[in-house]
């Protein structure tokens, strides 16, 4: 079951400020697709459009060939898992996931039996008879999950839903949904602000900004060739960097940081954008001038990754991410002077991208 969003505008203040506006994007049948994009810049309000919680003022929403835009929300269908899990507190883990199917009054034997291969499929055999309050974190979003799925929606709609969870719980989360949905091909739209999380899970991605989409394909597309400034450094962290054209290049601090800017004309202003990943270091020689070189200024230790901050020669400052043996190797330390490659900055000149 595909899901196609289609010229999709909604305003909730008397500015008519939009929330979303004109927000089209196809996601995939049976894949994860994600929006994926900071907090205010409409992922919910799309999602809430999809689920019929919200009704646009302009576009369409099918689902397949069905144009369920004016379709109640009992009626188109769709499971919800939410943040907050939503689970009723009052009802047992087998009453929680078989309450829709109740609502739709399905036969008692086939609901045992749905509720039971559910269980068995989140891994919570034998957990049906406990109340939400004696579950985990992890065991709650995973009952919401199969009571989401008990009703066999045509399209799973998941709102932030390992956000309330801590990093551990989210990480192992992450890895079950992934393994889950490659045996269940439930066509799922997942809306966060995590990165990692989105290019982990999803097969298609949706970048939002300011109630509008910047870019929507596949993850590593999206991180390897960014449509915009904001996709630029939004995905993956980037340094920003602001320069001018001269001679065909991009002059990033000092003469010896250049980047060519082919077609760009000479005078115009330029920022690039350089992953913290994607630069390389290698230690200064004593004889290099100072005006060619940065200094480490703080290195920071997390784990297997180091976190190297440095000061230009102009005096902007450039974060690069390291592993522990590439640190190790190069044998450098807080006030060292390096030397920086800055070949794979992606250079944005006025409003095109080069």
């Amino acid at each position: 079951m595909s899901l196609v969003v289609e010229g999709v505008t909604k305003k909730f203040t008397e500015s008519n400020t939009p929330a979303v506006q004109d927000v089209s994007f196809s996601a995939p049948p049976s894949k994860i697709t994600t929006l994926l994009g900071p907090s205010g810049s409409g992922k919910s309000t799309i999602l809430r459009v999809v689920a019929g919680l919200e009704q646009p003022d302009t576009g369409r929403v099918f689902f397949g060939k069905d144009d369920v835009t004016d379709v109640a929300v009992q009626k188109r269908n769709v499971g919800f898992v939410f943040q907050n899990y939503a689970l009723f507190r009052h009802m047992t883990v087998e009453a929680n996931v078989a309450f829709g199917m109740k609502v739709r009054n399905l036969p008692r034997r086939e609901i045992n039996d749905r509720v039971a291969a559910l269980l068995a499929a989140v891994q919570l055999e034998g957990y049906g008879k406990r109340y939400p309050t004696q579950l985990s974190g992890g065991q709650r979003q995973r009952v919401a999950f199969a009571r989401a799925l008990a009703i066999q929606p045509r399209i799973l709609l998941l709102d932030e839903p390992f956000g309330a969870l801590d990093a551990r719980v989210r990480h192992e989360l992450r890895d079950w949904l992934r393994r889950f949905h490659d045996e269940t091909h439930v066509t799922t739209l997942l809306v966060t602000h995590d990165q990692e999380e989105a290019m982990e899970l999803s097969e298609h991605v949706v970048v939002m900004h300011q109630g509008k989409v910047e870019q929507a394909g596949a993850p590593q597309a999206i991180y390897d060739a960014p449509a915009t400034p904001f996709v630029a450094e939004f995905v993956g962290g980037a340094n920003v960097l602001s320069a001018r054209v001269e001679d065909g290049h991009a002059a990033l601090s000092a003469a010896s940081l250049k980047v060519p800017v082919p077609g760009g004309k000479d005078g115009a202003a330029v920022q690039a954008f350089v992953r913290p990943r994607e630069v390389k270091l290698s230690r200064a020689e004593p004889e290099q001038p100072e005006v060619a070189v940065a200094r480490v200024e703080r290195i920071a230790r997390i784990g297997a990754d180091v976190k190297v901050g440095l000061r230009l020669p102009n005096g902007s400052p450039l974060t690069v991410e390291l592993t522990r043996a590439e640190l190790e190797e190069m044998a450098i330390a807080e006030q060292d002077r390096v030397l920086v490659d800055l070949r794979h900055a992606k250079i944005f000149v006025e409003d095109y991208s080069i």
